[in-house]
């Protein structure tokens, strides 16, 4: 099992994380999704290693734009809010 955290550049509400959720969530070989928007972080779950360029066209989907470095974790087995900041 691979888990890799990805930073997300634009989420600012709870709308922002339901929308990068569910598009990273139909990845095909993803098997766990969360996103901590305090840390504008994604953690992805998938049996084996995915492709960054799949994963950044499913944040790309929701309307954000993965920035930053990638941490690989080894494992064992519109606006909706009024902020002006949600895609």
């Amino acid at each position: 099992m691979t888990v890799t955290t990805y930073q997300v550049e634009g989420m600012t509400c709870g709308h922002c994380v339901s929308s990068v959720t569910e598009e990273v969530g139909k990845v095909a070989g993803v098997s766990g999704v969360e996103v901590d928007l305090a840390a504008g972080a994604v953690t992805v779950t998938s049996q084996e290693p995915l492709d960054r360029t799949v994963i950044d066209a499913a944040v790309v989907e929701a309307g954000y734009e993965l920035a930053g470095k990638v941490e690989l974790l080894p494992q064992a087995g519109g606006s909706c809010c009024g902020s002006g900041g949600c895609h």
